[in-house]
Order: structure tokens, then sequence, then C-alpha cells
């Protein structure tokens, strides 16, 4: 089986073949099928309608399985933010580094036992064939620091400690980090989506 993972980040890519590394399928980036000028809105209001809006398309374009996900980190003291717009908080003049800084700064005061945050993550599946659409979620809790800490994975995970350990998924190597991060939890549901897939 070829699968599309509809993202222009080779990080996420990497990661997801990591995850998938013991089923039978090619995993391929939007840029290896030279789709990486086709742009989706993210219109949805949550992560499930945003990923089942970007593997839909994706889908429909390059006429593969696609898999697309949409995942962020949820503050409980900042009433749920960034939650959908992760990637996009602050607007688009700030980088993955003006991000932290600025959730950082507008967590500036919050007591430990306040900071506490998760990351979310749903994964769509989407067969442009059947027109079968699958859904998972993974879910990870844990604190936001007040400094960064690390310099391994990407977006937040320098500023964010899982539940149960004193390191950020910063200070992780991605062996550690990805069978317990939001992404690895909800892809622990995928080896059955796809035998669902090829068994239609």
């Amino acid at each position: 089986m070829r699968l599309l993972v509809a993202t222009q980040n080779q990080g996420k890519v990497a990661e997801y073949q990591n995850l998938l590394a013991g089923l039978d399928c090619e995993i391929v980036g939007l840029g290896d099928i030279g789709l990486g000028d086709l742009d989706v809105d993210e219109t949805g209001t949550t992560f499930e309608a945003n990923a089942l809006i970007k593997a839909r398309a994706y889908a429909q374009a390059s006429n593969m399985i696609t898999l697309s996900d949409d995942s962020g980190i949820v503050v409980d003291a900042l009433n749920g933010e960034p939650g959908i717009y992760s990637a996009r908080y602050g607007g688009p003049g700030l980088d993955n580094a003006g991000r932290r800084q600025l959730l950082l700064s507008n967590l500036l005061g919050v007591p430990d036992e306040k900071r506490t945050a998760h990351f979310a993550c749903v994964i769509a599946v989407v067969d442009p064939q059947t027109g079968a659409e699958y859904t998972a979620y993974g879910q990870v809790d844990g604190h936001i620091m007040t400094e960064e800490r690390g310099t391994s994975g990407f977006g937040y995970d320098p500023v964010f400690r899982p539940l149960g350990d004193t390191r950020t998924f910063g200070q992780m190597d991605s062996s550690e980090k990805d069978p317990i991060s939001h992404r690895g939890v909800a892809a622990q549901q995928l080896p059955a989506i796809l035998k669902q897939i090829e068994a239609d």
C-alpha cells in the first residue's frame, strides 16, 4: 500500500515512517508526489474537522489513500488556547520559536499547578476509491514549563513536559517521544484502519 501523508513538513513524514515502520506500506509526503503547491484552507472548528478537510482534498487531488492529521496544544490557563490555531498562534509573522515565546509570555506569573495542558491529535484517513473515512484520536497530558528545555522535536515540544516525566518532549529522542506522544497514541490505531481499507 502507498500512503500519502498530507504535509509539507518532512519531520512529520519521518515521524509517521517511524510510527508505521512495522507495516507493509510506502509512506510519501506532498513534496514527493508534486502536490507541494496545493494549499487547503483549514476552515474547521475542531481538530477532527480540519484533519478530514485536508485528507479529503489531498485524497481527491492525488487519488491515493491519504492520511492527514490536525494537532495542537491546549492550555487550560488560556481557556484552551492555542488549540486548533497552534500552528498559526500569534499570526503569520512568528516561527516555531516565536510561538513558543508567545505562549510562555502569556503564562507569565501562572503558578506551576495551574500550567496544565495537553497535546491532542486527530488523524484522518480517506480512501478516494471507496469514499471511506476513518479517524483516530490521541492525547497526552502534561505541563507547560517556564522556559524552553531541549532542542529535539518541533513545535511546542521544548516547553511541554508530559505527566510522569521530568523532561520535556524537546529533551527526548524520537524513540522515547513517539510512542507516548499524542500523534503516537493516535497512530497506534492506524494498523487496524489500514487493514480495514485493504479488506474493502
